[in-house]
């Protein structure tokens, strides 16, 4: 039997896992609960446990696989396989991840942050289609992004592909990092509700939009595009500002990098082509000549197994 890899996507919520195959097929899935009590400390014996489970449970042993992959919020250190500043993961001090992990299961380990894995599943198995190449940005509620140059994910000294706080507004929104105009506080699932309740206290016309912000009903990015492609004139003013703001960061990456594709995914990217379509035509406004050329804007394609995918394809570097 040929060996197999293990990519794990550890979120705040949920843990998910596969086994999956050196081509990128999926071939057994599962997830468990994040128990984040105790500062955390559940949380790597868990993923020791539901990997040797599992594999009982499919006759696998260890040998049967090139590697176990781990994407991770936090900042991680590759070459230590340590994680820290986690805060969803109550990980405030520096875990061990690597070590434990591959002394729980006797299989080689690697790990990455989760926005640049879930970069590497839509360049290996979505939208990037194994480009040298790939910028990913993922629009929930925040923004965050990984860099394929080369064909390797680009890390720098420390914190390489934080899109999200690309300035697009100076003097702006202020930001959770303490920056004042970052993309993350227009282009997330925040920044648009945001948007929105500013821009309903100036709007003086008719919008439906305007009158549940009045009202004080809860708004959301979803809600803000439902009524935005049924041509609430308030809603399609706030999509118009995003979109204005994702496409110019958007041509902005694209001058250094030029990459074959620009993929958008996360929440916000759930509004589909009618996201797509304003975002290009503020990316082509933007953009260098020769990038409008080169360069494409794509949307995400895997949804929730992109992280999955991505950690796997982390542990190719195993493979003989």
């Amino acid at each position: 039997m040929e060996k197999k890899l293990i990519g794990v996507d550890l979120g705040g919520t949920t843990i998910k896992f596969a086994i999956v195959t050196k081509d990128g097929e999926i071939q057994q899935k599962w997830s468990i609960e994040t128990n984040i009590l105790d500062d955390g400390s559940h949380i790597v014996p868990d993923i020791i446990e539901s990997i040797n489970h599992h594999l009982d449970m499919y006759n696998m042993t260890p040998d049967d696989f090139y590697g176990i992959g781990m994407g991770t919020p936090g900042t991680v250190d590759i070459e230590a396989g340590t994680v820290v500043g986690a805060y969803n993961l109550n990980w405030r001090t520096i875990q061990n991840v690597k070590e434990s992990i591959e002394a729980g299961t006797r299989i080689p380990f690697v790990l990455d942050n989760d926005a640049n894995v879930a970069a590497l599943g839509e360049r290996w198995m979505g939208a990037g289609e194994n480009a040298n190449d790939v910028v990913f940005v993922t629009l929930g509620t925040g923004v965050g992004g990984g860099i394929i140059a080369d064909g390797h994910l680009l890390h720098g000294m420390r914190a390489a592909g934080e899109i999200g706080h690309i300035n697009v507004e100076p003097e702006g929104y202020l930001c959770t990092c303490g920056n004042h105009g970052c993309l993350e506080t227009y282009a997330s699932a925040t920044g648009v509700v945001h948007i929105a309740h500013d821009m309903a206290e100036e709007y003086a016309g008719n919008s439906e939009l305007k009158q549940l912000s009045d009202a004080g009903e809860e708004i959301t990015s979803k809600l803000v595009f439902d009524l935005a492609k049924e041509d609430d004139p308030l809603a399609k003013m706030v999509v118009d500002k995003v979109c204005h703001y994702l496409g110019m960061a958007c041509a902005n990456i694209s001058s250094i990098l030029n990459p074959a594709y620009i993929v958008i995914g996360g929440g916000v990217s759930a509004a589909g082509k009618f996201l797509l379509d304003q975002v290009e035509h503020y990316f082509e406004h933007y953009a260098f000549p020769t990038i409008r050329e080169t360069t494409q804007l794509r949307l995400a394609q895997l949804g929730n197994t992109a992280g999955v995918l991505g950690a796997a394809s982390l542990a190719l570097q195993f493979v003989d």
